[in-house]
């Protein structure tokens, strides 16, 4: 039986980020740098190869080389650690899991394949193979807001029912939308739920579980100390919140909303601002990159509203 397990599963989860040059080439050696600086944050765990990490722009041999450092260090560091092995293609993220199963990651996530949504039988129909390759390794649904096929509270449950080792979900909470949230405690059980990383406080105080935080792009360490504080003083950790969303929608919100850039190139972009690690400033082709001219900027905006960030 793998150790990892829906009750296991809680927390704050930093993400790998890809640390890329120009011309959009993976450094190894910067990266294990950053895996470095992210162990020593003390995270709940770390994952790789989401958005963020950019998993899609990502060949074979990228793939398995950042799965392989990952586990490497944090297996040294007894630190969790779960790999994506995301793909659009159901072929090519089943290659990926058979590829690093040997990793004995925590846990695998997995997308539910994408150029056609598909039905609930053919979800189940892909996540039983995805099982059954996974061989004991606990499976987590990535379920972004982008993606073809929506899942309802209801739905996990559904494909709970015919998962087995499907222990938890990553998804998007509706901007902290409270009949959401009711959902999740009269529906949920048996799942770990996680929700994105600026609504932490609130959202485990409403039923939610964990994040695989966007935060820590900006500072891991920080973001580490706010998980615990919800744990130790509830009204601090929500009154840091709602400073935190005021930072979002005053300084990274508009680079979405008005100029069109991903939501990838925005985690790239605070940690640029946060200055933890060198990441490179470049998104892979052919996605933009917001211009490393307004770092200085939203760093010294960011340094009033949320502080503790920027110690």
């Amino acid at each position: 039986m793998h150790p990892l397990t829906h009750t296991t599963l809680v927390g704050n989860w930093a993400t790998l980020l890809l640390t890329t040059n120009k011309s959009g080439e993976i450094d190894y050696k910067r990266m294990g740098d950053e895996i470095d600086i992210l162990i020593a944050s003390s995270p709940c765990g770390i994952y790789s190869n989401g958005t963020a990490g950019e998993f899609y722009t990502q060949n074979e041999d990228e793939f398995i080389k950042t799965s392989e450092l990952l586990a490497e260090k944090c297996s040294a560091a007894s630190i969790p650690f779960q790999i994506g092995v995301s793909h659009m293609s159901p072929q090519i993220s089943l290659n990926r899991l058979q590829a690093v199963k040997y990793l004995t990651p925590g846990a695998v996530q997995v997308i539910l394949p994408d150029w056609f949504p598909v039905t609930m039988e053919e979800a189940i129909i892909f996540l039983q193979r995805m099982e059954e390759v996974a061989d004991g390794i606990p499976i987590v649904l990535y379920n972004p807001p982008h993606a073809k096929k929506i899942l309802s509270p209801h739905d996990w449950m559904y494909l709970k029912k015919h998962i087995p080792s499907l222990i938890g979900v990553k998804v998007f909470d509706g901007n902290r939308n409270p009949e959401w949230y009711k959902q999740i405690r009269e529906k949920v059980q048996g799942l770990s739920v996680f929700i994105p990383g600026h609504n932490l406080a609130s959202g485990i105080l409403s039923g939610a579980h964990g994040a695989y935080s966007n935060i820590a792009c900006l500072n891991p360490f920080a973001a580490q100390k706010w998980y615990e504080q919800i744990i130790t003083n509830k009204d601090m950790a929500l009154e840091l919140e709602e400073r935190i969303h005021l930072f979002m929608d005053k300084l990274i919100t508009p680079f979405i909303v008005k100029e069109h850039f991903s939501n990838h190139a925005c985690d790239r972009f605070m940690a640029l601002v946060g200055k933890w690690a060198d990441i490179g400033n470049h998104l892979r082709w052919p996605y933009r990159s917001i211009p490393e001219e307004y770092v200085i900027n939203v760093r010294e905006k960011g340094c009033h509203i949320i502080p503790e960030f920027f110690k």
